[in-house]
């Protein structure tokens, strides 16, 4: 559970309620925001309810809202792992660091707005970067929390500074995508710009093969810290 210390913070001790209020309730935006990005796609209405064709022809139209489903999964299921990947290395929360987290879990929450609005709105630049600019604030949020819970000494372990400057600049990298693609939008189309997200994940992946061998060591680290003594 998490016990008031003299300094504020409620610490980590084991797996009781108060902890999992806090995991589980991160937890549920998560999956309703998840379930409300299909919500947003409305069931298309046919005249002729056994055309094969007109089916096929409604389908199609609604393929932008497809794409920007698949999408938007991939972008809130990516920072569902990011968050739970930091949870596990929590060893106390603080007040400030439940603000914040209610603050990103906002946006989280409201995520599924800009995708439909993308969807329905396929070429239009302004859906498009309204889009961009939540999921960008969504992930500078990511960094705050992490900076945060670092500078209030909250994570299991002390994190080397090498590998700190390493978590910021993998947590801002998607904010830099993100910004980047609005241009992108402009010159080109939303589709375009949409499609170049796919790079954050090989970017990514390149990024933790040149970790620095520290990274390695503090998750050693944090995962003895977390069993039982």
């Amino acid at each position: 559970m998490f016990l008031r210390d003299a300094e504020g913070p409620y610490v980590r001790r084991g797996m009781s309620l108060e902890f999992e209020r806090f995991a589980f309730f991160s937890d549920a935006v998560y999956a309703i925001a998840l379930t409300l990005l299909v919500v947003g796609i409305a069931v298309p209405t046919v005249e002729d309810i056994r055309s094969t064709r007109e089916m096929w022809d409604v389908l199609w139209d609604l393929r932008q809202e497809f794409a920007t489903f698949f999408v938007g999964f991939a972008v809130i299921g990516r920072y569902w792992l990011a968050h739970h990947r930091f949870v596990a290395v929590l060893k106390a929360v603080d007040s400030r660091l439940l603000t914040l987290n209610l603050i990103y879990l906002a946006f989280i929450a409201f995520l599924p707005f800009p995708t439909a609005l993308v969807g329905r709105y396929e070429q239009n630049v302004v859906a498009f970067i309204f889009f961009a600019g939540i999921i960008s604030c969504v992930s500078a949020l990511e960094t705050v929390l992490f900076v945060v819970a670092d500078r209030h000494r909250l994570l299991v372990v002390d994190v080397p500074r090498e590998v700190y400057r390493f978590g910021i600049v993998a947590s801002t990298l998607p904010v830099v995508v993100f910004l980047l693609s609005i241009p992108l939008a402009a010159a080109t189309n939303s589709t375009v710009a949409l499609l170049c997200w796919i790079v954050i994940w090989p970017l990514e992946a390149l990024l933790e093969r040149r970790a620095p061998q520290h990274a390695q060591l503090w998750r050693h680290g944090t995962q003895r810290a977390e069993s039982p003594h």
